[in-house]
């Protein structure tokens, strides 16, 4: 009976360091963060894109989290300065991602502003990127003999198109594009003192 309550005892110590550690302490370090000068919150549109981004599953291949160079030559990547907790502030959840099967997209919105690139990536990556192994996405777009009014027809690479048809982007389509990108985190990340005014600045 002792040898149970040692290791029941034993059991809610534990859970209870692991709580404080991987909960607590996070939370008393990081609650009252506030979002980086910059940082702009998302848009009707760009949040719509964001649940899009979710429900395909963008984040089993894509990180948005740049490491620092003692752990990883991100910078080089050229994947942007090393992310701080304040760039996540609007992000409910967040999507840090654990895989890189494809680049990180922190500051994809920067890399590549291009709405029309992005588009065509969507839809037949291996057009823009030979290497590619990330999967088109033809449900997010429309093929027909003409554009409508207001839609928005995808400028492609000579053979990407089906032969006579254009290709139309989906509301969905255009709300992915309009989130990612709103991935630019070039503003800086952390203000800095001034020696000669004692003033912050960024």
């Amino acid at each position: 009976m002792s040898n149970i309550t040692l290791l029941i005892g034993a059991g809610m110590v534990m859970l209870a360091l692991a709580t404080s550690a991987l909960v607590v302490l996070p939370y008393m370090q990081l609650h009252d963060i506030k979002p980086a000068a910059g940082l702009k919150p998302y848009t009707s549109a760009e949040l719509r894109g964001r649940q899009v981004y979710i429900s395909n599953g963008c984040i089993y291949c894509h990180s948005q989290q740049p490491r620092d160079p003692s752990f990883a030559p991100d910078g080089k990547r050229g994947w942007g300065r090393p992310s701080v907790a304040a760039d996540y502030y609007y992000d409910r959840p967040h999507l840090l991602g654990t895989m890189r099967t494809g680049p990180d997209l922190f500051n994809i919105g920067a890399r590549q502003p291009s709405a029309d690139w992005h588009l065509g990536h969507l839809y037949q990556p291996r057009a823009y990127v030979q290497q590619s192994i990330m999967p088109s996405y033809p449900y997010l777009f429309d093929v027909k003999e003409a554009a409508d009014p207001g839609e928005r027809a995808l400028t492609l690479p000579p053979g990407a198109a089906p032969p006579g048809m254009v290709v139309v982007a989906t509301p969905e389509a255009l709300d992915l594009v309009a989130y990612l990108k709103a991935l630019d985190h070039t503003y800086a990340a952390l203000a800095t003192l001034d020696d000669t005014t004692g003033k912050t600045g960024r």
